[in-house]
């Protein structure tokens, strides 16, 4: 596999010092308070970003150990393969949640609805359009296990069972 170098953009301030507790998805983290801190260098790409309500947020799970390719999610008592979960113990730990952009401030993005740690680095932005996947998706759309569970993610709290 050739090997990718990604450098980040900048920090994502929240106010979790750890995983445990902290909410496992953005459903949980509603009102939830957080900034980025963005490196100077990228502040120009900031341009009309404001013009957006919400953004997405790539971003490194740094405090991740390890992968695994079955897992058992904070939502079920069973394992799932890592690529039928959201689970943060992925093979490029790689995260993304989508936020309420609330300012910007220089090269601070005052963001709500914030579900990650303190210190995560932040490896890129993107606006939330909902209607550029409208066309693509119809009225079979299956969530899988997800189905009887996705409703526990507004109080399911992180444990730290992947950060062991």
């Amino acid at each position: 596999m050739n090997k990718i170098e990604l450098t980040s953009i900048g920090i994502i301030k929240t106010p979790f010092n750890k995983p445990q507790g902290m909410p496992i998805q953005p459903t949980g983290a509603k009102g939830i308070k957080g900034e980025i801190h963005l490196k100077d260098k990228y502040v120009e790409g900031l341009k009309d970003l404001d013009e957006f309500s919400h953004i997405i947020l790539i971003y490194y799970l740094h405090l991740t150990k390890g992968n695994a390719l079955q897992v058992k999610p904070f939502m079920d008592n069973k394992p799932h393969g890592v690529f039928a979960t959201r689970s943060p113990k992925r093979p490029n730990n790689i995260g993304l949640s989508t936020v309420k952009l609330e300012s910007i401030d220089g090269n601070i993005i005052h963001i709500s609805n914030i579900d990650v740690v303190d210190g995560t680095p932040l490896l890129d932005i993107k606006p939330y359009v909902p209607q550029l996947f409208e066309d693509t998706l119809d009225n079979d759309i299956k969530i899988g296990w997800f189905d009887n569970n996705y409703n526990k993610a507004k109080n399911q709290k992180a444990d730290g069972r992947f950060v062991e």
